[in-house]
Formats: structure tokens, sequence, C-alpha cells
């Protein structure tokens, strides 16, 4: 049995932390339960495809959800893997194997008076109030990425033109235009930024002075809209899903809503067109002459 020669390899070499450790080590070990009780058989390395498909199907019939079965599944294909690379099998039987497919999770965007109350409870007089609200005005109104928004320069900021240069995925920059509102909470920052002696390059920074980082971030979005909201999610990312669905809804065409985000394809772009889509279906059923007739 090599399910511990596995987990060593995980915790040594691939430094994986001790909480996905324990997650490989019970899905390993629950699956080998059920090879020697439906098959009487404990060596995983000696286990066909067909097998392990019996396994699958016991889990959905178990009413284990498709993500969890697939998270399991993976475990599965890299403890193979790590077989392959030990020479103890020659060929991996998860190679050729499809994902089970899963329902995307919708992500709910803020409302417009969502962003209207977060901005409303922001005081913006001191240096840190100023950041927070530049931050979320920068995401609501350019659509920006966080790791975008952190490595913003202030050399990006074109004063005369009123644009923000942004750095991309694969290094791709794009230019958006700031709108009025966030040109101004722009102006009172600098002047903030430049009062307290700061010298770093980075528009966004600590009370210290330094560079901001992920989960400061994540925290100052997450504690202003649950001051405001009751979803569940509340993130950059959803400011970022924010701005682009409030586009399409106000008749942005997606090409335009597609450069402004920084995507290399419309396919990536059209995730924010369902709730846009939604709010159509309404109005055309309600609007439409034939949706009061019956069949």
């Amino acid at each position: 049995m090599f399910i511990n020669a596995f987990l060593e390899y995980l915790s040594l070499e691939k430094k994986y932390s001790s909480h996905t450790i324990l997650a490989y080590k019970t899905d390993l070990f629950a699956f080998r339960d059920f090879c020697a009780t439906e098959f009487a058989e404990e060596d995983l390395e000696k286990i066909h495809y067909n097998q392990i498909r019996n396994w699958i199907v016991s889990l959905v019939d178990q009413g284990i959800n498709n993500r969890s079965i697939n998270r399991k599944v993976s475990t599965l294909k890299t403890f193979y893997k790590f077989l392959q690379k030990i020479e103890v099998v020659e060929l991996n039987p998860l190679a050729k194997h499809k994902s089970l497919k899963t329902q995307k999770k919708q992500e709910i965007p803020f409302s417009e008076q969502e962003m209207n109350d977060v901005l409303s409870v922001i005081n913006d007089d001191d240096f840190i109030s100023l950041r927070d609200r530049l931050m979320i005005e920068l995401f609501y109104g350019t659509g920006m990425r966080r790791n975008e928004l952190i490595n913003v320069k202030e050399s990006d900021i074109n004063i005369e033109a009123k644009t923000i240069k942004v750095l991309g995925k694969r290094n791709k920059e794009r230019i958006i235009p700031l709108l009025a509102i966030v040109f101004n909470t722009l102006q009172k920052y600098l002047s903030k930024k430049h009062e307290s002696g700061f010298k770093s390059e980075y528009l966004l920074l600590t009370e210290k002075g330094n560079k901001i980082y992920e989960t400061l971030v994540y925290r100052v979005i997450n504690r202003y809209f649950s001051m405001v909201s009751t979803k569940t999610k509340k993130s950059p990312h959803i400011l970022r899903h924010t701005f682009a669905t409030q586009l399409l809804n106000q008749g942005a065409d997606l090409n335009s809503v597609k450069e402004l985000l920084g995507h290399s394809s419309l396919a990536s772009t059209q995730v924010y067109t369902h709730n846009n889509l939604e709010q159509l279906k309404q109005v055309f059923n309600k609007a439409h002459p034939r949706s009061k007739k019956k069949d």
C-alpha cells in the first residue's frame, strides 16, 4: 500500500498544508475501504477504471454533490500520478476521466442602492477612510481585478486625460477612463497621501505607508458591505461583477465591457450577462402581446 508514501510526498515535497493532506488521506482511505468491501482488493495500484467508476456511481447514489465527487476523484488522479512517478503503475486509470458537470454558482451583484448606501457610510476625512472610499469607487467605477488594483502606481494615473492604466493578466495593459466622482476622490486621496509624507510609488497604501495586500483589500470590502448588505458573498470580485452587470443593464455593448474588463474573449464576458438577460425576459414577458395569450 502506497498511501502513506504519497502523503509524505505531499507534505515533504509538495509542501501541502496539514488540512489539505488530511483531506487527501480521508478520500484515499474511504476509496480503499470501498474497494476492499466491493472487490476484496486493498492494493490500489491494482484497481482499474471500471472499479473507480463503480465508486463514483456509489457516491452519486449517496446523494453527494458533483462538486464534492470531482474533488474526491481529483485526489485519486493525483495519487495515481504519484504511482506513475515512482513507477508502480504504467498508466493512470483516470487519465481520460471527464469530471461530472457542476452547476456554476450564480454571483449576485450589488444593487445601485447598496452601492449608494456603502459610500454614504464611509467618513472620508482621514487618510485610511479616503483610501477605503477610493478602493471601492475604483472597483465599482473601473471593474478592475483585486490584484490589478493592488499594483496600480501613481504613474499609472493620467491627470489630464482622467484615465488609469491597468496591468492585467499576461501583462496586458488597458486604459480605463475615470468617472468624475472617482477622479475627485482620487485627487483628495493623493493630497492626503502626499501630506502624510509617504514616498511609495504605489497608489493605495496601508496606514504605515506600505503597499496594500490581498487580505487587507478583502477585509475592507467585506467590512463596509456588511454594514449595508445581507448578501452572503461580499468580495472585490462581486464589485467587478456589479460594474459589468450594471453597464450591460444600461445598454453598454458586450465588446466594450470586454475591453474594460480586460478579457481576452467574449466568452469570459458573457457570464456577466445573466442578470441582464433575466431583466430582459421580465420586460419581454410583460410587454410582448403574445405573453398574454394562453395556449
